[in-house]
């Protein structure tokens, strides 16, 4: 199985993160800890954008430096991370992490020597939230669609990046497989994009308008380098590009799957712009873009200044790291907007895991433990079709998460702990062990084989649960291996809402 780099977008810091970046980080979480499960190399970076405009516009609203403000919004990304039990092997802060700036240089110079970037006087309509230009033709009744907010006509001299050249080359990437961008619906609305006039980008800002935060353009210190393609660049940076390139080298230059994990507003960034970069560079490309949808809190959008419940520390401090984990996987579509509440919360792990395996689990180790009064006779078959369902579970998993749909793995994760208890339920394991224990030998028999079965698909489902919800699957396999005779819930139940 190849390598494996995979990377969450770097989110701007202009305010706390909220539940839209806990569902990021969850889905990369799990993405390498599944590859990691079959065997695989991983690498996994997370990191800030700091050199956004907004953050500026933040910093002198709070009265404090811009350095300061990232500085400590980016803290609370790191523990945010930490609190989901969410692990990276590099945070790049593209303000302070000092590889940054010499890759950013370095893709730059190899974009002005392909004759990709030129000046150019410019005026257009631009949206302060997405920090980008917008043609009138790509806004909603005259407003940004993305924020919904009214763009602001801004007249500068900036430089350009010849985006144009390369959109047949981006097509024909995405359309022939070597670019892949999940799900089909994202990959259309990209293709739908590069269908109609694809325009040079901006990609550089005036230094006054930016307050002097961001990395001057070489040669040029009147201007800085614009935040998306700054931003963009941490993929390569964060690996030493331009700087000391041994794992550059190892993790996107060599034989590796290079993947992006990202929100649908950014889709157009990463699978055209930053691929469009990296044409012009030479360098090579990632190979999977994968785009999440957004989330709500109690039916409104969500905002960095919003209500408690799209805290997501806050959500794990009340509920835990594994229901928060376990319901960002298990109810959000594909596409399509999800809306958070702390019931569906509640529902959902207690559905599936508190009532459904975890209690599967606990019947199953209070059984098996059970005094036999009879020596253990031959096995039988009874059993065979859910020991075959079990192991037909990693397979199905594998599949779900290739197509980038964690709601359809954690069902068969949930689907193979429901048919273990109408299995239990239907051949009462507690009945057989009281015949067996008056001497019926093939009431004991198939006791046997019926625990047997249980506890294989309990180890299966403990073992492929580890990558969802890391703790909880760590307390089950370990009572299972130490065939506790007291079994302890590994999914404690969390009482509802009021009660």
């Amino acid at each position: 199985m190849s390598s494996l780099y995979i990377t969450t977008s770097i989110p701007y810091v202009n305010g706390s993160p909220h539940l839209g970046h806990a569902l990021e980080f969850v889905q990369v979480d799990v993405l390498a800890r599944h590859r990691r499960l079959r065997g695989g190399d991983v690498r996994v970076q997370s990191g800030t954008d700091d050199h956004a405009i907004k953050n500026v516009s933040a910093a002198a609203s709070a009265g404090v430096a811009v350095a300061d403000l990232v500085a400590v919004n980016a803290d609370r990304f790191v523990d945010l991370a930490a609190a989901l039990g969410v692990r990276t092997d590099a945070f790049l802060r593209t303000s302070s992490d000092p590889r940054h700036p010499p890759g950013v240089v370095a893709l730059w110079e190899a974009c002005r020597a392909a004759g990709d970037l030129d000046q150019q006087d410019y005026t257009g309509l631009y949206c302060p939230g997405c920090e980008q230009f917008y043609a009138p033709d790509e806004l909603t009744d005259g407003l940004c669609a993305e924020h919904r907010a009214p763009v602001q006509e801004v007249t500068e001299t900036n430089w350009f990046f010849r985006l144009s050249r390369y959109r047949d080359a981006i097509v024909e990437l995405i359309t022939d497989g070597r670019l892949t961008v999940e799900p089909q619906q994202r990959r259309n609305e990209v293709l739908g994009f590069l269908a109609g006039e694809v325009r040079d980008l901006s990609v550089s800002r005036p230094s006054t308008r930016a307050g002097g935060w961001g990395i001057p353009v070489p040669g040029d210190p009147d201007q800085v380098v614009y935040v998306w393609f700054d931003a963009l660049t941490n993929y390569l940076t964060g690996l030493g590009y331009g700087s000391d390139d041994a794992d550059y080298q190892l993790w996107w230059a060599g034989d590796v799957e290079r993947t992006h994990v990202i929100g649908k507003g950014i889709a157009r960034f990463h699978a055209v712009y930053w691929v469009a970069f990296l044409l012009s560079a030479g360098l090579p490309l990632p190979t999977r873009v994968l785009v999440h949808d957004y989330l709500t809190v109690n039916g409104a959008k969500i905002a960095k200044s919003g209500a408690q419940a799209a805290d997501p520390a806050a959500v794990v401090g009340a509920f835990g790291a594994d229901a928060l984990r376990w319901w960002l996987l298990r109810d959000p579509a594909p596409v399509g907007t999800t809306d958070f509440t702390p019931e569906r919360l509640i529902a959902c792990y207690n559905r599936d895991l508190a009532n459904c395996l975890g209690n599967l689990a606990s019947r199953t180790l209070t059984l098996s433990a059970r005094d036999r009064a009879w020596h253990r006779p031959a096995t039988t078959r009874v059993g065979a079709s859910l020991r075959a369902a079990a192991a037909a579970l990693p397979a199905i998993v594998d599949g779900a998460l290739a197509r980038f749909d964690f709601r359809a793995a954690c069902e068969a994760i949930a689907g193979l702990a429901e048919a273990g208890n109408r299995f239990i339920e239907s051949e009462a394991p507690w009945r057989l062990a009281t015949a067996a224990d008056a001497g019926d030998l093939a009431a004991a028999a198939r006791f046997e084989a019926v625990i047997d079965a249980l506890l294989d698909l309990c180890r299966v489902a403990a073992a492929e649960l580890e990558p969802f919800v890391p703790d909880g699957s760590a307390r089950l396999a370990d009572q299972l291996a130490a065939a506790v005779t007291k079994p302890t819930p590994a999914f404690p139940r969390i009482a509802s809402a009021g009660t």
